[in-house]
């Protein structure tokens, strides 16, 4: 049954189907509104965990970690600053293997301030060692977050799913949220396995000192293990698709023409605007890469196979060099003769209109490979 509701109150919700232990954060424009909802539904008696008050970001990541680490299921929200300063934490919940699902209401980081939306928060800690879903829409945020428990639990890896600030977390949209039951038949009760957690019967240490001939082993681990992940994911999105007949049975989901000399590449709710582009273009088409980390690139060079331009618009910048998606696409295609280029768009939270789209179009076919910033 679908609801006209705001993504805030969406996540909320689904979060709160999904049957968390322990939940804590840190209120932060414009990731307010999902903490705001839940701490109501625990007030109100309709939240069967524990939602624990922080004084800072830092200190409702610590606080999910110690969750996780007693073996239950934890879930937290930021954005922006809030990430920032979470950012130690955030490093050390994936390197003790704790299945957190944290929420990103994508905002700019300062200087200069602004609470609007871009995903610099997020590329800043790429390299966190967590897996990384960005959603398009509403329906995209509320199927990735039960997907992330269920993902997190299995790789006992934790998931981002990141979210567009204003354009996604304020936007009233009609959405399909499923039942209690629903999701219960697709997300089991998690039972943590013995010397994952910290019990008094079998003891452990997680994230203890390690000397130089551990930690490079430890460390290679996680990256085997995030590489393998993609199957997990892969899995769980086709198994999402039969249970509840909707969503993408791919890391990345290509919409346009089969053979497009163009190719536009992007993250998040900027790729439905791309998309009405690509509907009065023939020759074009987008692809939406939906999970970042693990990198999807056996996806993406087979889907851009055919493409004679790509042209990459990151609402991001790696300062210095270029768009962060770009450089990754440009790596991955470096054996191909398809030209990519960077754009850069969005920052701070300026409009990606479809006049902008089409100009990309356009200048990706001329000779110059430059960055260029869309403004």
């Amino acid at each position: 049954m679908k609801q006209c509701i705001e993504g805030s109150h969406a996540v909320a919700r689904i979060v709160n189907l999904c049957r968390p232990g322990v939940i804590s954060a840190y209120p932060i424009t414009p990731q307010t509104h999902i903490v705001e909802d839940l701490s109501k539904l625990k007030a109100d008696g309709e939240g069967d965990f524990e939602y624990v008050r922080a004084d800072s970001e830092f200190a409702a990541a610590s606080i999910v970690l110690g969750a996780s680490a007693a073996g239950v299921r934890t879930y937290t929200a930021t954005s922006s600053q809030g990430l920032m300063l979470m950012a130690e934490v955030v490093f050390t919940i994936s390197g003790m293997r704790l299945p957190v699902v944290m929420t990103c209401a994508n905002r700019a980081i300062s200087a200069p301030i602004n609470i609007w939306n871009d995903q610099q928060d997020v590329m800043t800690v790429r390299d966190s060692g967590w897996i990384l879903l960005f959603a398009e829409d509403n329906q995209d945020v509320i199927d990735m977050h039960i997907m992330a428990f269920k993902i997190a639990e299995q790789t006992k890896i934790p998931v981002m799913v990141n979210m567009d600030g204003f354009v996604l977390t304020h936007t009233f949209e009609p959405i399909d949220l499923p039942t209690q039951e629903q999701v219960d038949n697709y997300l089991p009760k998690y039972v943590p396995e013995p010397g994952q957690y910290l019990d008094t019967e079998n003891p452990v240490s997680l994230g203890c000192f390690a000397t130089p001939a551990d930690y490079i082993n430890i460390r290679q681990d996680l990256q085997n293990d995030l590489i393998n992940s993609k199957k997990v994911i892969k899995k769980e999105f086709v198994n999402f698709k039969k249970a509840f007949s909707r969503g993408s049975s791919d890391l990345t989901e290509y919409y346009g023409a089969k053979n497009a000399k163009v190719v536009f590449v992007a993250l998040g709710s900027v790729v439905g605007t791309i998309k009405e582009v690509v509907d009065e273009i023939p020759d074009s088409a987008v692809l939406s890469v939906k999970c970042l980390r693990p990198f999807p690139a056996e996806e993406i060079i087979k889907k851009l196979a055919k493409a004679k331009y790509v042209a990459v618009i990151d609402k991001s910048i790696s300062l210095g060099n270029e768009g962060v998606l770009a450089t990754e696409i440009k790596a991955t295609l470096r054996n191909s003769k398809t030209k990519v280029q960077s754009f850069v768009a969005g920052l701070g939270g300026r409009d990606i209109t479809r006049k902008m789209v089409g100009n990309i179009y356009k200048q990706v076919q001329k000779s110059s490979s430059k960055l260029t910033f869309i403004k």
